[in-house]
């Protein structure tokens, strides 16, 4: 609720929450549409929706407002009345063509379905997944989609156990005659999804496509409607991979479609946050349907019948190397029950092992004597864990029995060990298993051109 002061403003005004309004601030002007008060922050700010579409917060003080009789642009006259309550946004309903092919579209959340909550000024999950289409109506010009919602939270809030569910419901999907998946989804740990999806998938040789958005459907620089557009060619293309399908540069020009096991969000907001880490992508997807090939490495489409392998051991620890860092860390997992670690080490592979200090390798080697496996990646993000260049690190790697995580990223790692370890506890099967490839996870040789920032330095 506005303060008193707006309140008594406004009703001399005789302007109500709605009206198109005049704002006069600092020798500027802006016309807009006035809006409700967030439940949370400061009750003296007015907000008002601009006619691009944004929303703007103005300080009483110095302020004057008057009512226009201009008209707002029809798009944002029917976005603000739905913000508002005032109407039910009419969805487009999907009508069966059988010209085009029958794509499945899975909802669990995020961004690219939320709206602004105006009880915080936050965003909040939409509950019908619908309104994708109705915001983004070329999808139907491009597949036939059958919608469905199994999860609806923020990325932040997922489980293993939801990665189980949404490989079940994927694999039913393909088995049923979908062309492909796509999968709308949070972003924050879209990667760590990927990345499972693709080690729970077998015989996979169909388009699953992860896709997200960093800004919210109803904003004007939203990158919610291309990425769902490119993630429908995507999923209707030759590739039968996981993967990621998300902006590959801040201008809305082209998608990146990246490896479900090589993709991690590098920023926090920018729309092409998403990069292809120790290898190119696989593909670039144009909003017109275009596909760039980037990488021969890939399973092309095939009608095989997915299998999901995806019992899992949940009890697994990501640890993080710093300076000063103890490795009772260590023993408070083993004692709660982690069955195997993942640390994410400096440099090549380093772990203190200064033995007058605080050594990682002594604990290390303690509890993989105890069949407990230790699989290190490295906070460098890009390049390979390396077991023999240095005398610390054959203490490490041989003394200590740790697992080289190759150019694995961590979350993949840490996904893949939880996958490994609902197979078998051996600690020599383990070692195996992890440094074996199933989905793409581990290259060969790390090429020179995979050590890219072209898209973070614009």
């Amino acid at each position: 609720m506005y303060s008193p002061k707006i309140r008594n403003l406004l009703k001399r005004k005789k302007i109500k929450i709605g009206d198109h309004v005049l704002i006069e601030k600092s020798r500027k002007q802006y016309l807009g549409m006035l809006m409700p008060k967030p439940g949370f922050g400061d009750p003296g700010t007015l907000v008002i929706k601009l006619d691009n579409g944004y929303n703007i917060g103005f300080d009483v003080k110095g302020l004057k407002v008057s009512r226009t009789t201009k008209e707002e642009p029809e798009a944002v006259e029917e976005e603000m009345e739905y913000e508002l309550g005032k109407t039910k946004r009419r969805l487009l309903k999907t009508n069966f063509d059988p010209r085009k092919p029958k794509v499945a579209l899975v909802s669990t959340g995020g961004t690219i379905i939320s709206r602004v909550d105006y009880r915080t000024g936050g965003v909040y999950a939409v509950e019908n997944p619908k309104e994708l289409l109705h915001n983004v109506p070329e999808l139907a010009k491009i597949v036939n989609l059958k919608m469905s919602k199994i999860i609806n939270k923020m990325s932040e809030d997922f489980n293993p156990s939801d990665w189980v569910s949404l490989a079940k419901h994927v694999a039913k999907e393909l088995n049923s005659g979908k062309k492909g998946v796509i999968i709308t989804h949070g972003t924050d740990i879209l990667h760590y999804t990927s990345a499972a999806l693709s080690f729970f998938l077998r015989n996979l040789s169909k388009p699953v496509i992860l896709v997200g958005s960093q800004r919210s459907s109803d904003r004007g620089s939203s990158d919610a409607g291309m990425n769902l557009v490119c993630a429908s060619h995507a999923a209707i293309s030759n590739i039968g991979e996981v993967g990621i399908c998300m902006h590959g540069s801040t201008n809305d020009n082209f998608c990146y479609f990246i490896r479900g096991t090589k993709a991690r969000k590098m920023h926090t907001t920018r729309r092409d946050a998403f990069q292809p880490i120790n290898e190119q992508a696989l593909a670039k997807i144009f909003p017109d349907g275009k596909i760039e090939l980037m990488n021969k490495n890939f399973r092309e489409r095939k009608e095989n019948k997915v299998k999901v392998d995806a019992k899992i051991n949940e009890n697994v620890a990501l640890l993080k190397v710093y300076p000063g860092s103890h490795p009772k860390v260590i023993d408070f997992h083993v004692k709660n029950g982690a069955k195997g670690f993942v640390v994410e080490a400096t440099g090549m592979g380093h772990v203190p092992t200064d033995l007058s200090k605080r050594p990682w390798t002594t604990t290390i080697k303690k509890y993989s004597e105890q069949g407990i496996p230790f699989v290190v990646t490295s906070q460098t993000i890009y390049g390979r864990v390396m077991p023999y260049p240095y005398t610390n690190l054959r203490k490490l790697f041989i003394d200590a029995k740790a697992i080289p995580g190759e150019d694995m990223l961590s979350e993949t790692a840490y996904v893949k060990l939880m996958w490994v370890l609902g197979k078998t506890k051996n600690f020599n099967k383990v070692r195996e298993m992890m440094l074996t490839n199933y989905a793409g996870e581990i290259t060969k040789r790390t090429e020179t051109n995979t050590f890219s920032l072209e898209g973070l330095n614009e």
